[in-house]
Parts: structure tokens; C-alpha cells; sequence
């Protein structure tokens, strides 16, 4: 009896000794790269695992993240930690087609190509990767911005972003003086955000609803549940001093347009290429392609839909997450972050972006500044071009516990913050 007694005492005290090195582990990773707000700290999930993009994770915590280039022949990376490190031990590999888009709705998987929308079911093993179901075909893509993000609201709504192939839907692309397409016939299949059914089959381009249009390129998308609302943050037009130097100088250039942070309203406008938002004066303006000198203002113009905050020029938001979960202080509740992928186009000054922003929200609009939540992605203080950068900022997303996961488009590395407190 007394046998059996120490034995009992001895299994106890064992298993509590493997939950404390675990607990320990968790915390023990205090040392990162990153550079974040007191009492909040990382751990490497995964220090590589090919060119990343968006992510999602699911109810168990099992990460799944999207490659734009193929890695070993497939296009999506599972992460899966079973020793309760918060360090993933298992990596693996599925799908024949690299992309962006990542959601998770209704027990299902969704991910993107630059012309399809796939799902995978997820089960109580994990995922079924054998079988993907087709959800959406024939998407127009073409080289540029072919990146297509989706979100999926609470009714079963999948939006998808068709970037234009186009900066300012010029006659010839990117050529000095060459004069705006008025109407822009690209805004008929890019430009803008469809809607789709994401519990049906199959289905084609043709039975999408262009839900928003005036968007050049929207990477960073998401749909709030807290306020019950599509937002998004697209990436503006390139080039103003070297197309239009007689208005803009190299400082004008390195800080517009701004990146425009909005409401999505269905049926809405938001002004590409006809007009951008100008944060210096406060005000949307006039594209050069469409007689605007960087003051003028038109009728047209005061009608798009106007931004609920913007950012300086060139950031590159490519993704937006709104925060939910009560890990983190009372004051990220439902605000937003933002990943800014960096930008390639400030020269001769140095580039920007390259960190995730925070904005508190309250009733479905900020309810104050933005600030910068993590930084030090790139490695440096200056950064003169995107090759420079060792890391880049890209995909978000929360796990299950409240922590926040970033992901990183140049070496694959995944993240996952939490707080400890201060």
C-alpha cells in the first residue's frame, strides 16, 4: 500500500515537473528580434519555412500559412507544436499552387491562387489535405498585383480582392505624361473587391458581385465581427515625381499618396485612379493622369469614399487583422492592426514601413492615433531598398489564446506574441 502510495506521489510530481518545463519553455523565450511595447514578448514558431504570406490558425493552434513561390512542390506550410513549447516540431507540407489568401470559416480551411479559391476540411484528427474543394474559379489575374486576399464574414460572405494590373490606369503604364483611361476600363474586372458565396461549389468569376470598386490593390483586408464590417487598407499609386515633376518633388513623392485605411461600404467608390487622398493637406485630390497638379479638387473626387485614417506613402499594407481576444491589455480589444510590408519606391530617401501598427478602435472608427506595435523587422535603421531588409512584416493573424502571429515574406519565419504583463 505504501508502495503504491510513493508511486502515486512519484507519477504526480513527474507530470507536474514536464507542465512546469513546458511553462517554462514558453516563457523562457523572452529574447527577439522584435522590438515590442513592455510586458510583451516572442517566440519563433517556425525560423523558416519558405516565402510567406497570409496565415491562419485554428481552434487547436495549429498554424497554416500560405508561400508565394513553391517549396518542395507545394504552396502551404502546416505548423503543429506537440511538446507545448509554442515552437512548431512538426512542419507540413500540401498544395500544388503558390498564393496569398489564408481564412478559416465554418470548420474549413480557405486559401487562394492568384486565379482560384480552394478550401480543406478541418477535422478533429487536423486536416483533411488529400481533397480540396474548388469554391471559385476563372479570377482575372494578370502580373502585377495578382495577389488575391479573401476574407469571410459571419454569414458566409467571401470577399475577394482583384488587385489592377495598372498604376494609375494610364494609356501606356508608367510612362511620363501619358494621360488617365477616362472611364478606367480595367474597373470592370480589377480594381476593386467581389463577393461570393464561400458555402458553394464551383463557382465562376460571372456569379461574383463587385462589391467595392476604386481600389488599386487590396493585400490587407478583414471583416470585424465586433462591428460587423468589411475594412481595408490597399496600396496606393507609384511615381509621382518621376511621372510628374513639374508638381511633385522628391519629398511629395516619399510621402503620397497616403496608404488610406477605410470602411468598405457595398457599392462604394474609393477613388483609384481618378483621385487619392492627400494626408498632408487633408483632403482628396485630383490624380496628374486626370488633370490634378497635387491641390486640386473636384466634384468627383469629394464624392469617393474618404478614408477613416491614413497613413505616409508606401508602406505596403499587406495585411489587417482586427484583435479579439483578452491575452493581450484591455486597450488592443477590438482595435486593429496592420502589417506594412515596407516600401521599394521613397528613394533617394530612405524607404518605409516595415513594422505592425496598432489602432485603438470604439464604435467601428479609431478612437485615436496609430503607433507602431512591433518594428526592427528589417535589422537596420536604414533601409535603402526592400533587398536591404531581413525580414518583412506580412501576414496576421490570432490564435486561439489571444496571441498574435506574424509572419515574414523574405525568410519564412513565423512569430507568435504574447504578454506576460508588466
Amino acid at each position: 500500500m505504501i508502495l503504491k502510495q510513493i508511486t502515486s506521489v512519484v507519477f504526480l510530481l513527474s507530470v507536474i515537473s514536464v507542465y512546469a518545463q513546458k511553462n517554462n519553455a514558453l516563457k523562457s523565450d523572452t529574447k527577439s528580434e522584435l522590438a515590442l511595447p513592455k510586458g510583451f514578448y516572442t517566440i519563433t514558431v517556425a525560423p523558416k519555412c519558405g516565402k510567406a504570406r497570409h496565415i491562419a490558425v485554428d481552434r487547436s493552434g495549429v498554424v497554416y500559412v500560405k508561400l508565394r513561390a513553391l517549396e518542395e512542390g507545394k504552396g502551404i506550410v502546416m505548423l503543429k507544436d506537440t511538446t507545448g513549447d509554442g515552437k512548431a516540431d512538426i512542419l507540413k507540407r500540401f498544395g500544388r499552387y503558390p498564393g496569398t489568401g489564408m481564412a478559416i470559416y465554418n470548420n474549413f480551411l480557405y486559401t487562394s491562387s492568384d486565379s482560384m479559391i480552394f478550401r480543406y476540411a478541418l477535422t478533429s484528427e487536423g486536416i483533411d489535405d488529400t481533397h480540396a474543394d474548388t469554391i471559385v474559379t476563372g479570377i482575372p489575374y494578370r502580373r502585377q498585383h495578382e495577389a488575391k486576399s479573401i476574407a469571410i464574414d459571419a454569414d458566409g460572405f467571401l470577399y475577394v480582392n482583384i488587385g489592377a494590373p495598372s498604376n494609375a490606369c494610364q494609356e501606356n503604364d508608367r510612362t511620363k505624361g501619358s494621360p488617365g483611361m477616362d472611364p478606367c476600363p480595367l474597373l470592370d474586372q480589377f480594381g476593386g473587391i467581389w463577393r461570393f458565396d464561400a458555402n458553394k461549389l464551383k463557382q465562376d468569376i460571372s456569379q461574383g458581385t463587385r462589391y467595392a470598386s476604386g481600389l488599386r490593390n487590396t493585400v490587407a483586408m478583414d471583416w470585424d465581427s465586433n462591428s460587423k464590417h468589411l475594412y481595408a487598407v490597399p496600396h496606393g499609386r507609384d511615381q509621382l515625381n518621376t511621372l510628374y515633376p513639374q508638381y511633385f518633388n522628391d519629398q511629395q513623392n516619399a510621402e503620397l499618396p497616403s496608404e488610406e485605411f477605410f470602411l468598405i461600404k457595398e457599392g462604394g467608390h474609393y477613388g483609384w485612379p481618378y483621385c487619392y487622398y492627400d494626408h498632408l493637406q487633408s483632403k482628396k485630390v485630383v490624380s496628374p493622369e486626370y488633370g490634378g497638379d497635387g491641390k486640386m479638387t473636384s466634384t468627383r473626387c469629394d464624392s469617393m469614399q474618404q478614408p477613416i485614417m491614413a497613413f505616409p506613402g508606401h508602406w505596403a499594407p499587406n495585411d489587417l487583422l482586427f484583435y479579439h481576444g483578452t491575452l493581450f491589455p484591455e486597450r488592443y480589444k477590438n482595435g486593429a492592426f496592420i502589417a506594412f510590408h515596407g516600401s521599394w519606391n521613397r528613394a533617394p530617401l530612405l524607404q518605409g514601413g516595415y513594422f505592425v501598427a496598432f489602432v485603438p478602435f470604439k464604435d467601428g472608427k479609431p478612437s485615436g492615433s496609430w503607433e507602431v506595435f512591433a518594428e526592427d523587422f528589417a535589422g537596420g535603421k536604414e533601409v535603402k531598398s526592400p533587398s536591404d531588409a531581413k525580414h518583412r512584416p506580412m501576414g496576421l493573424a490570432e490564435g486561439p489564446d489571444g496571441s498574435l502571429y506574424i509572419t515574414d515574406s523574405v525568410q519564412g519565419t513565423v512569430w507568435r506574441i504574447l504578454y506576460k504583463g508588466k
